[in-house]
């Protein structure tokens, strides 16, 4: 048995393990804004419920481990007391993990990921309109669990009002498992699905993504692409040249084929295909050739 203490290894490692063995875990999807106004939006896997009266939730928003930062989210609820927490399920979960990428301060994450803002009732920060349940919440206390790199932030957030998707409530009018279709993190890359098992999510890039924001609108506002979809194409750093792709196409019978169809949704549908692949670098080429 491989036996472990904590002082004795380094905080990345430490933290490597720990997120590998307690999983999976749920995701809170944190909007919160500044006292200035800037949206900010980002997913936490350290996540759970722990009262039902008063209904209060805890995330923790972690110092980051390689230099000690603190995280957008946590100085946004430092300074207002407020964040909306939206539940992840399947058919966000690459828009919500894109949202991860360390934008600047002032960047929203909403724009990046191609989700929509929506007005909450009783407090600032918007919720995310895809998501299937979101809580708007008030900031009871912030308790800090250490002051370098790795230790956790706890935010205690007390549910002020509850938003339920009625598309995944069952005939009872209770939430129906199948149909919210949760997702929870796990260790490295890896995702659970709830009702169909685990899953890979490569995490964005260590440079920044396009977003959802810049994908063209031709391509954004298919009717063949999903959110999925949009969230990984949104993660590329850079699109692929002109030479590239006329290289790529005369390079492909096939894909001449169908492009020659000047078939819309063939063409959006082949480019999905290569998503489904992870081969997000055809798919580009094939939605640009046009």
């Amino acid at each position: 048995m491989l036996s472990i203490d904590p002082k004795t290894v380094s905080t990345a490692e430490l933290h490597g393990f720990l997120l590998s063995a307690v999983a999976p875990r749920p995701i809170a999807f944190a909007s919160t804004m500044d006292k200035d106004g800037n949206v900010n939006l980002s997913p936490f896997s350290f996540f759970n419920v722990y009262s039902s009266k008063p209904p209060v939730m805890i995330f923790s928003a972690n110092r980051r481990v390689r230099d000690n930062s603190t995280k957008h989210t946590l100085e946004n609820v430092l300074e207002t007391k407020e964040v909306v927490v939206n539940i992840v399920n399947f058919a966000i979960v690459q828009q919500a993990s894109l949202s991860s990428t360390e934008y600047p301060k002032e960047v929203n994450e909403f724009e990046k990921s191609g989700l929509t803002m929506l007005k909450s009732d009783t407090v600032k920060p918007f919720r995310v309109a895809e998501s299937p349940v979101q809580f708007e919440c008030k900031v009871n206390e912030v308790i800090a669990l250490g002051d370098e790199g790795g230790a956790g932030n706890l935010i205690v957030c007390e549910v002020l009002k509850m938003h339920i998707n009625e598309a995944v409530l069952g005939t009872d009018g209770k939430i129906d498992q199948h149909k919210i279709d949760l997702v929870s993190r796990m260790g490295g890359n890896w995702y659970c699905r709830a009702n169909l098992g685990m899953f890979e999510v490569p995490k964005p890039l260590s440079s920044i993504g396009i977003g959802v924001d810049n994908i063209p609108s031709h391509i954004r506002y298919s009717k063949i692409l999903t959110g999925n979809d949009l969230g990984i194409l949104g993660n590329v750093d850079k699109l692929p040249t002109k030479e590239e792709i006329n290289t790529y196409i005369e390079g492909s019978i096939k894909i001449r084929e169908v492009l020659s169809t000047d078939d819309t949704e063939q063409i959006h549908k082949k480019a999905q295909e290569f998503i489904a692949q992870n081969d997000v670098l055809s798919a580009w080429k094939v939605l640009l050739a046009k």
